[in-house]
């Protein structure tokens, strides 16, 4: 009876995802490994083994994961999750368990498990659990960790923005170097002025992101955020004070976000019911345009030039080591939570500058890991994780190293130190060079064409792949065990 149940798990019947077994994915059972799941029975899968519907509050999905919040984490099976086909580890951070999945996988099979939930009236409705996320999540961050979260959130819906522009930008400068007369063209020209884009509205998209973050009228950011930016603004002196348009920056647009919400808030409480359509709007407008570049602007000004002047010093003054501590210590501090800060100050420093300087520093982390990873496939014998690595290095490469640190590196331990001392030659030779990204939410491969010296930053990567396999082979680790496949397989 117990063969029967594993072949039937290994080679199910047309209708399988009403019968499909997970008995076969627990700890004592054999890894079906040459199973190809559809997305449909992977998600319901998943779903059975986070609890099902008794313990799954909601379910959603990031880049590379499909995210369950859980009522109770000691329910779902993790181990078990681990050794289901396309799966490539797991993680638990608070109530949320968090399956990696990979790139377009996690989309793909949240997708078909909400699918399959609306199918099904009896179960309790799963949908976007990011409200209820948030919940739970704060009540275990600290202040300090939720206000750099509530920053970078502002600026999360606009990566993929950078990530475009900044690579049609970086691949328009190779070009240009092969033949400079490609500059002349009026091709070249239109696709660099929307390479462009993202830079020149970018205090619009903040000011509305900002407003919709803290809790106000998105709109009304934005309008203050074209105010403060408008070129009208030139040539103006009002109350002894020269105006200039776009002093501050970001900085001072998520100030005067910040304030314009705040103003609208206590209006909408103050003003009649009758008249707040039409004073709560032009009153929030008012009062945070004229605090706006009367004080807030020159504040953030400052603050800008200040993060500016602080982020290019450690890099060009610290040099290498400092390159090499930020890149070792990057994975920890993504994993502590701690890494959100350093959004606002990438965007700071592309608005400034024209590129950011810590990025490529940073994105060795990824590349220790790819090194780690390798030094491991080689090293051990277990089929699961050697199909595991061979899955997940394609996209640690392309700069996705969620699957890596934790399908891989992170659960044996010692590689995943292996991996942060690899990151560290590669950050050293990154900012001893002074490197600098043109757009933000990449790294690895794709980053190259964005930056200023793609020979260095590629010799970097290389580095770190090197240096990351080196000290995962010395530092070595304890290979897991692996119940044997069946024969029939």
């Amino acid at each position: 009876m117990e063969k029967f149940q594993v072949k039937r798990c290994h080679a199910p019947a047309p209708n399988a995802l009403e019968r499909l077994s997970i008995a076969c994915y627990r700890k004592d059972s054999p890894i079906p490994m040459n199973k190809n799941l559809s997305n449909s029975e992977l998600a319901k899968i998943l779903y059975d083994l986070a609890g099902g519907p008794a313990n799954v509050e909601s379910a959603y999905n990031c880049m590379t994961r499909l995210r369950f919040l859980l009522k109770d984490t000691k329910i779902a099976d993790q181990e078990a999750m681990k050794r289901v086909p396309g799966v490539l580890g797991t993680n638990l951070m608070e109530q949320e368990l968090q399956v990696i999945l990979g790139p377009g996988k996690a989309l793909a099979v949240t997708n078909a498990l909400l699918e399959q939930i609306k199918q099904e009236p009896a179960r309790p409705a799963i949908g976007d659990g990011k409200a209820l996320h948030e919940e739970i999540r704060q009540k275990n961050n600290t202040p300090v960790k939720a206000f750099f979260k509530k920053i970078a959130s502002i600026f999360l819906p606009l990566i993929p923005a950078f990530i475009g522009c900044g690579l049609l930008t970086g691949i328009l400068a190779i070009a240009a170097k092969i033949d400079p007369s490609l500059t002349a063209s009026p091709l070249w020209q239109t696709l660099a002025t929307l390479g462009g884009a993202i830079f020149w509205g970018m205090n619009l998209f903040v000011g509305w992101q900002a407003a919709k973050v803290f809790g106000g009228t998105p709109i009304l950011g934005g309008a203050l955020a074209a105010f403060v930016s408008h070129p009208g603004l030139k040539g103006i002196e009002l109350f002894g004070n020269e105006l200039l348009p776009g002093r501050g920056g970001i900085i001072s647009v998520i100030l005067i976000a910040a304030l314009a919400v705040f103003i609208e808030k206590r209006l909408h409480k103050l003003v009649p019911e009758m008249l707040d359509l039409f004073v709560t709007p032009c009153l929030t407008l008012l009062l945070s345009g004229l605090a706006a570049v009367l004080v807030f602007q020159p504040i953030g000004g400052a603050i800008a030039s200040a993060i500016g002047q602080a982020a290019t010093a450690s890099i060009t003054d610290g040099g290498a080591p400092v390159g090499a501590i930020l890149a070792g210590i990057w994975l920890p501090m993504v994993m502590m939570g701690v890494h959100q800060v350093f959004t606002p100050i990438h965007v700071a420093l592309l608005e400034q500058y024209g590129v950011t300087i810590l990025l490529p520093v940073l994105a060795m982390a990824g590349a220790g890991q790819v090194g780690a990873a390798i030094a491991i496939y080689f090293n051990t014998k277990n089929k699961f994780l050697k199909k595991t690595i061979l899955s997940a290095l394609p996209v640690g490469m392309m700069g996705v190293g969620e699957p890596l640190i934790y399908g891989v590196t992170l659960p044996l331990g010692k590689p995943f130190l292996g991996a942060c001392l690899g990151a560290t030659v590669g950050g050293a030779i990154e900012a001893g060079a002074a490197v600098g990204a043109g757009a933000i939410g990449i790294s690895g491969l794709p980053l190259a064409p964005t930056v200023n010296n793609i020979p260095v930053y590629l010799l970097g990567l290389v580095a770190s792949y090197a240096a990351g396999f080196a000290a995962t082979w010395l530092l070595g680790f304890d290979d897991p065990e692996e119940t044997e496949l069946p024969k029939s397989m």
